[in-house]
């Protein structure tokens, strides 16, 4: 079966959460997660919950356990905290849930990213993973990246890789 059959297959509206990482962001200037959300509700997906945590690992930590154990949610896509500062620590708080990598994701990310802003692209280690049969992607806060990401890559292929991970 090839891709187009895959696609044909899968579910054209998925449900998905946003989880915002950041010190200092609130509801109304959490720009990155408003974009998210605004980018994958173009594509017909539906918002499951959206939330702002703050940049340490035991706020995400239980921000993704429970999104994850919400039965309706299928994709969460967390932003901030996955640079290379010291309080960027997303990944750290997130890397025992990875049951499943998928290492083309952040490649592919990196390489768009390199087109736009060059060498400082190597800075970001956005990833993707799959745990308890649901994608995750850590994605960096800043806005601009947050759209080419959702836009260029989450949101056209969604509902193909949730069924390929509930296959």
């Amino acid at each position: 079966m090839g891709v187009e059959e895959h696609r044909s297959k899968a579910p054209k509206v998925i449900t998905y959460a946003v989880i915002t990482v950041s010190d200092t962001r609130t509801e109304k200037d959490d720009y990155s997660g408003k974009a998210i959300s605004e980018i994958m509700s173009a594509e017909g997906h539906k918002l499951a919950r959206r939330a702002i945590v703050k940049d340490n690992v035991v706020d995400i930590q239980s921000q993704l356990r429970e999104v994850l154990e919400d039965p309706g949610v299928q994709v969460v896509i967390l932003n901030g905290g996955t640079g290379i500062a010291k309080r960027d620590v997303t990944l750290e708080a997130v890397s025992h849930f990875e049951e499943k990598t998928l290492p083309g994701f952040g490649e592919l990310f990196r390489m768009l990213s390199f087109k736009e802003i060059g060498s400082a692209a190597q800075m970001s280690r956005a990833t993707a993973f799959l745990t308890e049969g649901k994608l995750v992607f850590c994605l960096p806060g800043s806005e601009k990246a947050v759209r080419l990401a959702v836009g260029e890559l989450i949101a056209p292929e969604a509902g193909h890789m949730v069924w390929e991970a509930q296959r």
